[in-house]
């Protein structure tokens, strides 16, 4: 591995990592602090499509894949369902704020985006279970 290679792998892990412990923490805190059902409520109250579906789809991809991305396993499925989540959030309670609002613009949730983008088609490297499993499979 060259020293960019090197570098664009840390990057790349560093940058997962960093995702992931953002997404579980919104995904623990919709189980495990609010509480599904007052998520759920939330939702409602702000007129998200089938709010209980929503909610547990929410709190479920956002800790598990917050937690897949931060192991480096099924980063590039679990980037396109967190994209989705992100762009529900955009669409159903972010978007009448503007791109910026200190009182909730999707700003962040574009920014996530884009992240989720640069880390879930990269290759992940050594750090990461899929990583190991492309390495072990180029061995055979």
């Amino acid at each position: 591995m060259t020293p960019v290679q090197t570098g664009q792998s840390l990057a790349t892990t560093v940058a997962r990592i960093i995702l992931g412990i953002i997404f579980f923490v919104h995904g623990w805190q919709k189980f495990f602090q609010t509480g599904i059902s007052d998520v759920a409520a939330g939702f409602e109250a702000m007129g998200v499509p089938a709010p209980t579906f929503s909610a547990w789809f929410a709190g479920i991809v956002e800790l598990v894949g917050g937690a897949a991305l931060i192991l480096g396993l099924a980063v590039p499925v679990f980037a396109i369902l967190l994209i989705i989540d992100m762009i529900g959030a955009i669409f159903t309670t972010h978007i009448d704020q503007g791109f910026w609002n200190g009182d909730g613009g999707y700003e962040f949730n574009l920014a996530l985006i884009a992240g989720l983008i640069a880390v879930g088609f990269a290759s992940q490297g050594r750090l990461s279970v899929d990583g190991n499993v492309v390495a072990s499979r180029q061995k055979q």
